[in-house]
């Protein structure tokens, strides 16, 4: 049978059968160098994903207009922190805009990874990037990096969002 020519679904309703399936919350970070210094962002991702293995992938999908995305660009780096249970206040705070993650990354006490200079959580979980390739799909920039170094850090179970909320795996 045919496949008839159709409309596609509407975002209201892809993000509602989206929101069932639960996705690990993590903070991504980079920088952007101005007169006055680097300067560092963090945002709040829940798209996070391996690619491949070899050579070692992994992606973010970040809006097309993003001040982050723009950043990230330029600095050609970035980091993943992958938040635990007790990261729900660090995914709320990082997922504002970018005036506000300013304010709140003055709190967080992250470290510079020793590769690329992006910052991270010390001792959790992360990795850090290199830019690979950025790839535009709709109203979003897949952001596909290459791992330069990981750390792994046996502590408390991941952050998990799933139906609007944020949970323990």
């Amino acid at each position: 049978m045919p496949v008839t020519a159709a409309s596609p679904v509407s975002g209201a309703a892809l993000r509602e059968v989206m929101r069932s399936y639960a996705t690990g919350v993590c903070l991504a970070t980079t920088y952007r160098e101005t007169t006055d210094g680097r300067q560092h962002d963090a945002v709040t991702v829940n798209s996070f994903t391996s690619v491949s293995l070899s050579p070692p992938l992994v992606s973010i999908c970040l809006k097309r207009d993003s001040a982050f995305l723009a950043d990230l660009q330029s600095s050609q780096v970035w980091g993943i922190s992958i938040l635990d249970v007790c990261g729900d206040d660090i995914a709320v705070q990082f997922a504002q805009e970018r005036t506000a993650r300013a304010a709140a990354m003055a709190c967080l006490g992250l470290v510079e990874a020793p590769r690329t200079g992006a910052l991270v959580m010390g001792g959790k979980t992360w990795l850090e990037c290199e830019l690979f390739r950025c790839v535009e799909a709709g109203d979003h920039v897949v952001v596909i990096g290459e791992v330069l170094d990981t750390q792994q850090v046996a502590g408390r179970p991941p952050l998990l969002f799933l139906n609007g909320r944020f949970r323990a795996a």
